[in-house]
């Protein structure tokens, strides 16, 4: 059964919350990180993307760049800009995008259910990504970076949040500048922390990662290595631990994740549509935006029209894992036979743009030339992730996105 524990929190005051929490340090690059940054000293990207702070031209791995970023965390503190906590506690971190408000609860998870597989996961992990956060972990002895979790709900979990959501004040509030509000309460009674211990240890038996991978990893094996360095260790240490946001799965949306290709591999816009049919039902739905609203059904932008795709019930298996995912069925008909694209993490004709960025931006992009035909699916389901997860399953590359964001910066778990 899954784990949750405690901790004291390293967190800003309520008057620089706002300045400080940014978004995570892998969906933007160095360029980006330093326009957010910029005019704001407080923001914790000095820290997660710290060579926004040293020459333009610097080695993003090298070891100036990790050399920064301790000085920078050593700064904040000293400074006061994060504080810890005397005690340990669990927090309700929620998140509002639109009329849709998802509460998740911020608390360490355990090394032991990583490496014994009670943590799932879905995608695979790149070494030289996770060697890169583990560097960082090691380098500030913390878990900078929260990760987002899932787990079956639980009733009595539920009842607990809303009820410290309806009658305790939040310590955070804000919305941030891409619009999403942000909620942060301190749960403070040891009694009620005791209670949803003991509410995960008997009621959730798995809890599964929905985004940072590599950041899970990396603080798993980091934890892992500082146990071998410590061989009395007894398991109560900070080190045994990593910070993760764990949010009930009724209250999660997947958005859409799309594909973008450079060229038609040689074909014609008539070839590729009648190479298409061999595996889908194709309806020619004209100039305006057309988005499926099912599984199974796929659009396709190219040459200024909208193609309603309706995959074939010969190409997919509803009994198969990922055999049934639309992901799947785009990669085994289309792109990899008819438009030559063998490996998706590794082709750079291909792009991947996810859904919050909307139809517009994929009919954009090919109509400026830059990319050839759009490709867009109906988005996993909840379930279809947990199904994989379950049986060992990994989705193909760029399947799942998840919005909004966990903001870097409302909490960070020191691991001694």
């Amino acid at each position: 059964m899954a784990i949750v524990k405690p901790f004291k929190a390293l967190r800003p005051p309520k008057d620089i919350a706002e300045k400080v929490a940014c978004l995570p340090y892998d969906v933007m690059n160095t360029n980006e990180a330093r326009r957010m940054a910029e005019g704001n000293k407080y923001s914790l990207l000095h820290i997660t993307r710290a060579e926004i702070d040293l020459p333009e031209d610097i080695d993003v791995h090298s070891e100036e760049v990790y050399s920064k970023s301790h000085d920078n965390f050593l700064k904040w503190q000293e400074n006061k800009w994060l504080v810890q906590d005397e005690e340990s506690k669990f927090y309700i971190y929620a998140q509002t995008m639109g009329e849709r408000t998802q509460y998740g609860l911020l608390a360490c998870a355990s090394v032991d259910d990583y490496l014994k597989g009670l943590i799932k996961k879905h995608e695979l992990t790149k070494p030289d990504k996770e060697e890169d956060r583990m560097v960082h972990v090691r380098t500030n002895n913390a878990n900078i970076e929260p990760v987002f979790f899932i787990y079956p709900a639980v009733a009595e979990i539920d009842e607990i949040v809303k009820n410290i959501v309806e009658n305790q004040e939040t310590e955070y509030d804000f919305i941030a500048e891409d619009g999403f509000g942000h909620h942060f309460w301190v749960i403070n009674e040891h009694k009620l922390i005791e209670k949803i211990e003991n509410l995960f240890r008997g009621k959730v038996p798995y809890t599964y990662v929905a985004d940072g991978h590599h950041r899970t990893a990396a603080a798993a094996l980091v934890g892992k290595e500082k146990r071998e360095k410590n061989p009395g260790y007894t398991g109560e240490e900070e080190f045994n631990y990593f910070m993760a946001v764990h949010f009930p799965d009724n209250q999660l949306e997947i958005i859409d994740y799309n594909r973008l290709v450079k060229d038609l591999n040689g074909n014609t816009a008539d070839e590729l549509i009648e190479a298409l049919g061999e595996s889908f039902n194709i309806t020619r739905m004209g100039a305006d935006i057309y988005k499926p609203d099912k599984l199974h059904v796929f659009s396709m932008y190219l040459e200024g029209n909208w193609y309603k795709l309706e995959a074939k019930e010969s190409v997919y298996d509803d009994s198969d894992p990922i055999g049934v995912l639309d992901v799947t069925i785009l990669t085994r008909k289309v792109l990899a036979p008819i438009l030559d694209i063998q490996d998706l993490r590794r082709s750079k004709r291909i792009d991947f743009v996810g859904g919050i960025r909307g139809l517009d931006e994929l009919r954009k992009r090919v109509d400026s030339g830059e990319m050839k035909v759009a490709f867009t699916m109906y988005p996993v389901s909840m379930k279809q992730l947990l199904d994989i997860a379950d049986t060992g399953n990994i989705m193909p590359p760029k399947t799942t996105w998840f919005e909004p964001k966990l903001r870097s910066g409302l909490a960070i778990h020191l691991l001694d």
